[in-house]
């Protein structure tokens, strides 16, 4: 199945990241690029990343010109992960670009790579809710808590990998089809962003 495929490469990416824990470490894929693993990993590593600039972000002691470049940095890794949003989509258009669509199929609300989107991220919060289970210096009734909340993190991926097979194969078959949007953010288009177009 796709999803089980691409959890362990998001798993894998999560791994290898956590080795030096640094959002400054330098990125290699270990995919050829003309491989579907290689966008996935760099996906996850872009949202893992991202994740550890949330983190930092938020301490309340940081300096202000210091957050102010992180901010900046956030907003790049949040450009970087659309895009790459986009490139599995076109994987998937060129993957199923033969199918025979069925007169009655249907679009999904929601399409396939956004929804890996979602299982990407799902990987990171499982894997750090675990780190607060696995905690030696937590409180027992931390440790009940996080347990709870990864138990319910891990029945939403088996839900939300069933979903995406299932869609997969809905379009495989014929039963839905994609139809794929281009983001269009505004906010980094110098001529749609009335800060940046004003200081042109």
């Amino acid at each position: 199945m796709f999803s089980e495929f691409a959890f362990k490469i998001f798993e894998e990416s999560i791994q290898n990241y956590h080795i030096k824990d640094s959002v400054d470490q330098e990125f290699v894929n270990p995919y050829e690029k003309n491989d579907i693993s290689h966008l996935l990993y760099r996906k996850n590593w872009i949202d893992t990343v991202q994740w550890h600039y949330e983190d930092l972000i938020r301490d309340p002691e940081i300096d202000p010109d210091a957050a102010l470049i992180l901010k900046r940095k956030i907003d790049a890794s949040n450009q970087d992960r659309t895009d790459l949003v986009e490139y599995i989509d076109s994987y998937f258009l060129e993957k199923y670009r033969s199918v025979d669509v069925l007169n009655d199929a249907t679009i999904n609300t929601e399409s396939p790579a956004w929804a890996i989107d979602r299982l990407s991220i799902l990987a990171l919060k499982i894997y750090h809710m675990q780190e607060e289970v696995d905690r030696k210096d937590a409180s027992p009734e931390h440790i009940e808590k996080c347990t709870e909340k990864l138990n319910v993190l891990l029945e939403q991926r088996k839900d939300l990998s069933s979903a995406i097979d299932q869609l997969l194969y809905d379009i495989e078959v014929g039963k839905k089809y994609m139809k794929v949007y281009k983001q269009m953010k505004m906010y980094n288009d110098d001529e749609m962003n009335p800060v940046l177009r004003g200081q042109k």
